[in-house]
């Protein structure tokens, strides 16, 4: 019976997970949860000795069922923002129901956890999970993670886009944010989850190497693409009406504003060392990652 449940399986963190663990852990000890078991992905799984395990978050019997026998669960949180207070509530109670030990939770870092917050839409379901984990009877481990790395480019666009507008174009001010790569987040939670019983009710805040502005950002890609790349802070109105020219969906924009209004405030300000200590090593840096997507 496996040790391990991994959710998200086919995400990226899910599935980068899976990948760090298995270089120390034999696959007949991890579970994988997939929403579709004929998928390209889970059927690879299968096929390399994972222990398939098939729900959604929604169903919280099939959620009972594929926890059966389970230890320890690596819990991925939902990527369906406006359906996630119900989902993470369905995996929690799913998990007390079959007797899992030990909850290791994806949560976010943040600084104001008032509903005035930018991103309160986003954080607040990762409070409720929280507090919901800490209610339980479970053990808990939390990982608050930062911003993504990934997010920069997500925001920028590809090399072609960012040299044709040669400008970091978003409202966040002189915010500043420590991102951390998600291949480093992955490595961490697999470190967690092989010395489970060592961070017992522990929260952990996982930061990037360095707080850094989009001013410093700019800096870094033109010294990267050897072009000159200016940083624009526009105003919210500015923004919205020129990522609407653009053809940016109006859900995106959405997104965009509450993240860089967040990193404007301050929210994912933080150079925590607990990712360095859990890594055992120096978080990438966002030059570094920065480099491999756009050099």
């Amino acid at each position: 019976m496996s040790t391990f449940l991994i959710t998200g399986a086919t995400g990226g963190l899910g599935s980068s997970v899976i990948k760090v663990l298995s270089k120390d852990v034999n696959p007949n000890e991890i579970a994988v949860l997939v929403r579709d078991a004929q998928s390209e992905k889970a059927q690879e799984y299968k096929a390399q000795g994972f222990d398939l395990r098939i729900a959604n978050y929604n169903d919280a019997d099939a959620l009972t069922k594929a926890f059966q026998g389970i230890e320890v669960l690596y819990f991925v949180s939902a990527n369906d923002i406006f359906s996630r207070d119900a989902q993470h509530k369905n995996v929690i109670e799913a998990a007390e129901e079959a007797n899992i030990k030990h909850v290791i939770y994806t949560s976010a870092g943040r600084k104001d956890e008032s509903q005035e917050s930018p991103v309160a839409a986003v954080m607040d379901a990762h409070i409720k999970t929280e507090k919901w984990l800490q209610e339980s009877e479970m053990i808990y481990t939390i990982l608050r993670h930062n911003l993504y790395a990934e997010v920069v480019p997500m925001f920028l666009g590809d090399k072609e886009a960012l040299l044709n507008s040669k400008t970091v174009f978003l409202p966040t001010g002189e915010g500043k944010t420590a991102f951390a790569s998600r291949n480093d987040l992955a490595e961490a939670g697999a470190f967690v989850l092989k010395n489970h019983k060592a961070h017992q009710n522990k929260i952990y805040t996982l930061d990037g190497l360095e707080a850094v502005d989009f001013t410093k950002i700019a800096a870094i890609l033109s010294k990267i693409t050897r072009e000159e790349i200016s940083y624009v802070s526009p105003d919210l109105e500015t923004f919205k009406t020129t990522m609407t020219t653009y053809g940016v969906p109006e859900d995106a924009i959405g997104m965009m504003l509450s993240f860089s209004l967040g990193i404007a405030q301050g929210e994912f300000d933080s150079e925590r060392k607990d990712l360095e200590k859990l890594l055992g090593r120096k978080p990438q840096t966002l030059k570094s990652f920065l480099s491999e997507v756009y050099a």
